[in-house]
């Protein structure tokens, strides 16, 4: 079989098949950055979202929603409006780019050897980014010559609240996560460690936003917020549960980085990894993407280089995913973000957010570990790694996970006679009724059927027959193997669940 995932192909299946549709409105000519989830992407979007629920509350998070729109005050003592900006540089034309991305797409890579050194270009100085555009000969889209002049460009999208109020659209979910400390202490009856997280919209006013819903100026971010006393980083009693495994880490040391072939008790215990309490986080936003479905050879988690790494940070580290379309890419932060969120906004908002620390007895300013992600990246990360095309069969296939797939089931009457089609319209409606997404279909071949519900990863399709009418059995045909199994349509329900959870296969 020979399979082709270039970007083209991907992204023509995604709009053809009803995945993503964009950029939006497209009836007006799309604005860059905003895309609309077709029928089957909100739908496998909304899997990620429910594995992200189960994961983090099945570790004892607690799900919050706080507003979008903050006013200005919040985004001044977060740093956010000083600081979070990216590199834009302009061809002879007057046309606008970022600088980093552009760099990106000519070189085909995400790091540069410069004086020795291999760096991020997407971390690189503004001085380290004109070096690279003026050895390298880049240039803007077509050719045009670039003005060797870098500007730094606020990502964040302003508003006013009632006739005058500067405020801001969030641009991460995390921020807003912090504010209500105070009500996290009471509902926690004053204990610590607790654990937040929020799946929400946010805002970034990206210049030229690229990589379909991989960057995008409205997305959905995912964060989850564990706050700890500094003392309780280590001792921690869940790290227990996960300290004899070990996670494809990328230590950068002082010779650069390393494959650590540790467990995440000898990582501690050599001092790769800061505490024990992150090595947990870093195990837990590990499991999170192996639970949506992400392949284990196609994770890794790299640490932040010491002059990437934010400056209230004591340590970071990146999940990447290794795309057929981009190669390695970043899909989620965890950072141990000190106590520097809650003090600034304690000094700027003139509030005490400390608590008590049960064994000192003090008053004290809370530690966060972060887990900071988004669920559109995840979902594109799907789409590509499971994502084929037979050159053979000329046909689209969707290898996606059984429980991660937009449609689970589907129900066939074999032939369009005598009472076929109801029996096979009743099944479909009982498996909508129990809570699976379950189509029905009775258009062309049955053989032509399969072919439409592969192409968009349904993992199993039922066909109802004449020796249903005498023996009440149905054929159950897995997606991936072709097989097929005779089920009485009683125990139709079960039987599919089974499968979902791996109880049982075909």
């Amino acid at each position: 079989m020979s399979v082709m995932t270039g970007k083209g192909d991907l992204i023509a299946w995604i709009t053809r098949k009803g995945f993503v549709w964009g950029p939006s409105p497209e009836i007006y000519g799309g604005s860059a950055g905003f895309y609309d989830y077709a029928p089957l992407g909100k739908l496998l979007k909304n899997r990620v979202e429910a594995v992200i629920r189960e994961t983090f509350i099945k570790q004892g998070f607690w799900e919050m929603e706080c507003p979008i729109v903050t006013p200005k005050a919040v985004w001044e003592a977060s740093g956010h409006l000083s600081g979070f900006s990216d590199p834009l540089i302009k061809d002879e034309q007057g046309n606008v780019y970022r600088a980093d991305d552009l760099i990106e797409e000519q070189l085909g890579k995400d790091d540069y050897e410069l004086d020795g050194k291999t760096i991020k270009i997407d971390g690189a100085s503004q001085e380290q980014l004109l070096r690279i555009i003026k050895q390298e000969k880049v240039t803007a889209p077509g050719g045009k010559k670039l003005i060797p002049e870098i500007k730094q460009h606020n990502l964040m999208m302003r508003t006013t609240t009632g006739l005058d109020q500067e405020a801001y659209n969030r641009p991460e979910t995390a921020t807003t996560t912090y504010l209500p400390f105070i009500r996290y202490l009471h509902h926690f009856r004053d204990k610590l460690p607790f654990g937040v997280f929020q799946i929400g919209k946010a805002f970034r006013n990206e210049i030229s936003p690229r990589q379909h819903i991989l960057r995008q100026r409205e997305f959905t971010q995912a964060e989850a917020q564990l706050f700890l006393f500094k003392e309780q980083k280590n001792g921690y009693e869940p790290f227990d549960g996960v300290k004899d495994k070990k996670l494809p880490l990328l230590h950068h040391g002082k010779d650069g980085y390393e494959e650590l072939d540790l467990t995440l008790k000898e990582a501690v215990k050599q001092e790769k990894l800061k505490n024990e309490a992150y090595a947990w986080t870093l195990a837990l936003a590990y499991d999170l993407f192996r639970n949506m479905g992400i392949p284990e050879n196609k994770i890794r988690l790299r640490q932040h280089e010491p002059e990437k790494m934010s400056f209230y940070a004591d340590d970071a580290w990146d999940v990447e995913v290794e795309l057929n379309s981009y190669g390695w890419f970043e899909v989620c932060g965890v950072h141990d973000r000190t106590d520097y969120d809650l003090t600034q906004h304690a000094k700027h908002a003139k509030q005490k957010l400390e608590a008590r620390n049960e064994k000192t007895g003090k008053k004290e300013v809370p530690h966060v570990l972060e887990i900071a992600f988004g669920t559109d990246r995840p979902t594109y990360a799907l789409m590509d790694l499971y994502y084929q095309y037979d050159e053979k069969k000329e046909q689209d296939t969707f290898t996606i996970p059984a429980n991660m797939a937009p449609i689970q089931a589907a129900v066939f009457p074999l032939v369009n006679k005598e009472d076929l089609p109801s029996i096979a319209k009743n099944i479909q409606e009982e498996l909508q009724a129990a809570g699976l997404v379950a189509v029905y279909d009775q258009s062309g071949t049955v053989g032509r059927r399969y072919a439409r519900m592969d192409e968009v990863g349904t993992p199993y399709c039922v066909t109802v027959d004449f020796d249903t009418k005498k023996d009440g059995t149905v054929t159950v045909r897995n997606r991936d193997s072709t097989k097929q199994v005779r089920v009485k349509k009683d125990d139709l329900l079960p039987f599919l669940r089974d499968l979902f959870c791996a109880k049982r296969t075909i």
